[in-house]
């Protein structure tokens, strides 16, 4: 959740301005009153107990600047509270960033999909299994990858897509919401429902993270022939300043 800055900052001015009204009506209100109780008071008394109006009209008087400094109380009261508010949004929000931050570094990354895939490449040769893999592409609609909002996002996709691997599968980070999903012993059919069931979360999450994905699906051997055909693959995705990282290929 977000919160507006500006608005805030309008509901609290709008908030002083219905408080310093609030008090002038008052202020006048009892300053009327007591202009025309004053001379019943003290200048043409009633016979008999003087005190009583006397008291009455200070108490009056008393509470009417209580109430006053109690308006004015409450507005700083309600500042205070807001500005302890937006400090602890602040904080909250830098942990989930860093926590972000954190998860996204945690992914391996290219070199450690070389290595896995060409692993799971021979194992699938040798044992004439099948080996696919997902590609996810998530774009961010309102932000960059390095923003807070980005990070968000991204972090969200990754958790989501994390929740959906099976025990076997792994995912890999390429570049900034290039994620890799490699799902070792699977056919193209398989594949297929675990894409539809990532494509089902992702667009939950999406409509409120403000990001857009797609998947694409390859699978060995119906799509390619070697493990280096599937290295072009995630090069060709790459963007142009995030070349595919130099590392032996397999095939």
């Amino acid at each position: 959740m977000s919160f507006n800055r500006t608005e805030l900052d309008k509901l609290e001015h709008h908030e002083l301005q219905l408080t310093i009204l609030a008090a002038v009506i008052v202020l006048v209100l009892a300053a009327g009153v007591a202009l025309l109780m004053y001379p019943l008071v003290f200048l043409h008394p009633i016979e008999g107990n003087q005190w009583t109006p006397r008291i009455a009209y200070i108490g009056f008087c008393v509470l009417s600047l209580l109430f006053v400094g109690y308006l004015l109380d409450r507005h700083r009261t309600v500042r205070r509270l807001k500005q302890q508010l937006l400090e602890e949004l602040d904080r909250n929000m830098k942990l989930r960033d860093q926590a972000n931050v954190d998860l996204l570094h945690t992914i391996p990354d290219l070199h450690r999909f070389q290595d896995c895939l060409a692993m799971e490449y021979r194992r699938a040769a040798t044992m004439q299994r099948m080996l696919s893999l997902l590609i996810v592409k998530v774009r961010l609609l309102r932000s960059t990858p390095d923003s807070t909002e980005g990070r968000a996002a991204l972090g969200e996709a990754a958790r989501t897509i994390s929740r959906k691997l099976r025990l076997t599968d792994s995912i890999y980070l390429f570049g900034p919401g290039l994620f890799g999903l490699v799902l070792p012993e699977t056919d193209t059919a398989n594949a297929k429902q675990i894409s539809l069931r990532l494509e089902e979360v992702l667009r939950a999450i999406g409509s409120t993270s403000d990001f857009s994905f797609e998947i694409l699906l390859y699978n060995y051997p119906d799509h390619v022939t070697s493990a280096h055909e599937l290295e072009q693959v995630v090069s060709g995705l790459m963007p142009e300043n995030q070349p595919w990282m130099a590392g032996a290929s397999t095939t």
